[in-house]
């Protein structure tokens, strides 16, 4: 059986989502282990420069702030743990054929699938502060022309009067 348009559009579109997510998966996992590396090689560090400290009674920084504040957050051997709870490629990807909608025809072009959409950009109208402003103003005495409208102009009385 033929796949109509709508169906081969999704095949092409979940295709290139898969491949991106797994490119997504492969960097996430490099630097994962790059970090972890980086953050033992900052302890073995620090113990240098604590032994320095003592030896030679200095005070030097044992760790960039930047470390301190990841080392805070979390230790090499979490990272090194959440590694070896996944494999790469552990989720099975199976293609399911998909009812035919939209009649059978493609859903227009999608920036997010990386397609090119065809046709004059959309582009919304800029406005200034002063327009605004302006805008705002008239908003604000539609308002109050409205409620005049509805209450009646305003008497002053006792408990409305300004004092002076």
């Amino acid at each position: 059986m033929a796949l109509s348009a709508y169906q081969l559009q999704f095949k092409r579109r979940m295709k290139r989502a898969i491949r991106q997510r797994a490119r997504s998966d492969q960097k996430s996992r490099r630097y994962t282990q790059l970090l972890a590396d980086a953050l033992r090689l900052s302890q073995d560090a620090a113990a240098q420069l604590n032994t320095l400290n003592q030896l030679y009674n200095v005070d030097v920084s044992t760790q960039t702030l930047l470390v301190h504040d990841l080392l805070d957050v979390l230790q090499p051997e979490q990272l090194a743990g959440v590694l070896g709870q996944s494999t790469p490629g552990e989720e099975v990807q199976l293609f399911n054929l998909i009812p035919d909608g939209n009649g059978g025809q493609e859903l227009p072009a999608n920036p997010l699938f990386g397609e090119e959409v065809m046709g004059p950009p959309i582009i919304p109208p800029v406005q200034t502060a002063k327009e605004l402003a302006l805008k705002e103003s008239t908003v604000l005495n539609d308002l109050l022309a409205a409620e005049t409208d509805m209450v009646g102009p305003i008497e002053p009385t006792a408990s409305n009067r300004l004092s002076t």
